[in-house]
């Protein structure tokens, strides 16, 4: 899905105009950035939360050749989904078998289709 899929079902659902849609799609958006910029965390009730966590400096090291190098601190955005947001989307499986991919992620047919 992406914002325009959103703005698309604004319009066929709630009866706004596009450009109304498309507006009130870019303020959510633009309030969730900001938020997530200014504070550690936004809840959604029903849907989960996004949490912003600082992290250390640490030492690392490249795979190929081995050499140690610094990892620079950095603040890393999680999303962790609510309980009523995971049943609904195992709920979805109920008598499907789950089929894995060659990298080891499951997956219902081996689609990369999803939300952008």
């Amino acid at each position: 899905m992406t914002k325009a899929d959103i703005v698309e079902a604004l319009n066929d659902k709630v009866g706004f105009s596009k450009n109304e849609a498309s507006d009130l799609v870019e303020l959510v958006f633009d309030t969730v950035k900001s938020t997530l910029v200014q504070s550690s965390k936004i809840k959604i009730s029903g849907f989960g939360n996004f949490i912003v966590r600082n992290k250390r400096t640490r030492t690392g090291r490249n795979p190929q050749t081995g050499q140690s190098i610094e990892i620079s601190a950095r603040r890393v955005l999680t999303f962790r989904p609510s309980q009523i947001l995971r049943s609904e989307v195992n709920a979805s499986l109920e008598g499907k078998p789950i089929q894995v991919d060659s990298v080891g992620h499951g997956g219902d047919d081996g689609d990369d289709e999803g939300i952008d």
